[in-house]
């Protein structure tokens, strides 16, 4: 039987997948994994799974939906321009609206 083992290098880690092992029954996979990917190099902890188990969600799929889908590039930074004329129209448009803060506050007070 086929486990596939994951690997934690520190806590809070992403397990990583970094191969097999071949064994009767999950005690020994654990314990072949422990001395084949954690011996020698740090581990936190070890996902052993049954290769069978494991399932797939593969976005050809059709009726699959996964992330990426909807346009959300106005998150990225990299879609705004951050030169220095850009930093002029910000300056600039603050001191419209001071202007115009200015001149609503004069209102109120003629009233």
């Amino acid at each position: 039987m086929i486990f596939e083992v994951f690997r934690q290098e520190k806590r809070k880690d992403y397990h990583v997948h970094v191969g097999n092992v071949h064994a009767p029954d999950r005690e020994m996979a654990q314990l072949f994994a422990q001395v084949m990917h954690a011996r020698r190099k740090p581990a936190h902890s070890l996902w052993v799974v049954p290769k069978e188990e494991i399932t797939e969600v593969d976005s050809d799929d059709e009726g699959i939906a996964m992330g990426g889908l909807t346009q959300k590039q106005y998150r990225w930074a990299t879609n705004y321009n951050t030169d220095e004329t850009f930093a002029q129209e910000i300056e600039d448009s603050q001191r419209e609206q001071e202007v115009a803060e200015r001149g609503r506050e004069e209102a109120a007070e003629g009233n």
